[in-house]
């Protein structure tokens, strides 16, 4: 066997209270996709941070073909061939996707004036690059016009381009449709073949039999094991992660009332939404299936006064609400939670505490004033109901996991007793448990009447979590399935388009 192109050893990071990395040694080989696996909090975000230079280990050693270095910072991580896709995006919003592709190290030339940059070679380089992941996409156009996925695609050419001697993707997959992640899967092989070391970081279970060939478990901080993935099942996986699951099933009951809450009618909007109606009823789970680009991020910002729509209405208990905005909605009792938490769904910079009371101020507050003494008190129930793992919550809500930031935006919302909230995304990139927890907390809600709409590409939680689902295409709503009549395998097919280009929801 090769030396390894990537080791640590007796790696350990403490902060103030915690130990997030303890003596962890894993060898990384080149050619080998080597999946990297644990809850939320498991220490392998730390662990990929350390190894990108972008967080210094307390104690423990880096070796980069054997021979140990010190990265002192992520330029240090990509001069010695190690490049990284994290799960939060990182894109430069208003900068094209050929200038973040090449970000740093756009072609020049001589021109009259001097040296200028030679914008028909970077737009080359970057549709070069682009081809050759088999993804179209519009080098011209800018990030902040793309969706989710298609700034993941974004996010992993700029760290291919790099030509790495090791990679590591932190969720690559989790706002990929089924087509995306087959193209993602081919060119890991394709890098491995050309003996590169891949650290692959995932919540997703079924992927590893179709992508890892190692797999190394981590548990509270601590290394677990590393098994060959042809040796193993993804339930062993599981339960080195987690011990025993209870597999928790939607309550049988938890029925929506027959009492309509929302009505939406003939809803539009240029070039995503097109004639849109359907009703939501009191403490009601409704489902919403469909392509990534189908229109239902679009959907919810609407109802929830986001974004604009250029015809229809929304009814609430059987008034016509005009002039949405999301601070009237939120006055009439609707919540969003974005699909990009890190960006629309919580401040990072402030703690936890700031970040559960900031849409409930108004709730919270006396004649327009509050103290941190009586947030504490709110903050601290809401932590316990929704189990929330923070061991101060004045600690800064970046700090916490996936799985914990998702249910800080569920109680920052809760303070503002709602009536109906939009979930979009809220398992994305989540552990199997933290989604649970969700699920949980979403059938609660539903028992106290709350009505909620669930947006999911996982098309296996549609079917767990909701009473009812409607399907999606082309910003149109064009079937309604209830979930005890269908496998995940019938949703798929009803999510798939057949028009030119084939794309699917899953």
């Amino acid at each position: 066997m090769s030396s390894p192109k990537l080791e640590t050893v007796g790696i350990h990071k403490k902060y103030p209270g915690t130990v997030a990395i303890d003596n962890i040694s894993i060898k990384f080989e080149g050619g080998n996709v080597h999946a990297l696996m644990g809850k939320n909090g498991a220490g392998k975000s730390t662990l990929v941070k350390i190894l990108a230079g972008a967080v210094q280990p307390t104690s423990g050693k880096i070796l980069i073909n054997s021979t140990e270095v010190r990265l002192h910072s992520p330029i240090d991580a990509f001069d010695r061939g190690i490049a990284t896709v994290y799960q939060e995006l990182s894109l430069v919003p208003h900068l094209t996707v050929a200038e973040n592709i090449l970000l740093g190290r756009l072609p020049k030339r001589k021109g009259l004036g001097g040296i200028i940059i030679d914008w028909p070679q970077v737009f080359a380089r970057a549709e070069s690059l682009l081809n050759d992941m088999q993804v179209s996409l519009d080098v011209k156009a800018k990030a902040t016009d793309l969706g989710v996925a298609q700034q993941q695609i974004v996010e992993i050419a700029k760290a291919m381009s790099f030509n790495p001697s090791v990679i590591m993707l932190d969720e690559p997959t989790s706002a990929l449709a089924q087509h995306e992640t087959e193209n993602l899967f081919r060119l890991i092989r394709k890098l491995a073949q050309k003996d590169v070391a891949i650290i692959y970081i995932t919540h997703r279970l079924g992927e590893l039999q179709r992508i890892a060939d190692t797999v190394t478990v981590l548990r509270d901080g601590k290394y677990i094991d590393t098994v060959e993935m042809k040796k193993t099942t993804p339930e062993k996986i599981a339960h080195m992660m987690f011990g025993e699951i209870i597999q928790k099933k939607r309550p049988v009951d938890i029925k929506a009332s027959e009492k309509t809450v929302m009505e939406v009618r003939n809803l539009e909007r240029k070039n995503s939404l097109h004639g849109i109606n359907f009703t939501l009823r009191e403490g009601e789970v409704l489902g919403i299936a469909g392509m990534l680009g189908s229109g239902r991020t679009e959907l919810l910002r609407a109802i929830f006064g986001a974004e604009p729509f250029d015809d229809g209405e929304i009814i609430l208990d059987g008034v016509s609400i005009r002039n949405l905005t999301p601070a009237r909605m939120n006055k009439l009792g609707v919540a969003l939670m974005p699909e990009n938490r890190k960006e629309e769904g919580l401040v990072q910079v402030l703690s936890t505490r700031a970040n559960m009371c900031l849409a409930g101020l108004e709730r919270i507050s006396t004649r327009g004033f509050t103290t941190k003494a009586r947030e504490r008190t709110v903050v601290n129930r809401l932590v316990e109901k929704l189990d929330i793992r923070v061991s101060d919550i004045e600690q800064a809500v970046s700090s916490l996991s996936g799985g914990n930031q998702q249910k800080v935006i569920v109680g920052n919302w809760l303070n503002t007793n709602p009536r109906i909230i939009l979930f979009d995304e809220p398992t994305r990139g989540i552990d199997v448990k933290a989604k649970q927890q969700i699920f949980q907390i979403i059938w609660d809600l539903s028992q106290r009447k709350i009505s909620s709409i669930f947006v999911s590409s996982e098309l296996e939680e549609l079917l767990e979590v909701c009473h009812r689902i409607l399907i999606m295409k082309r910003g149109q709503i064009v079937d309604e399935v209830q979930p005890q009549n269908l496998s995940a395998d019938d949703l798929f097919v009803l999510c798939q388009e057949t028009n030119q280009g084939e794309k699917i929801c899953h």
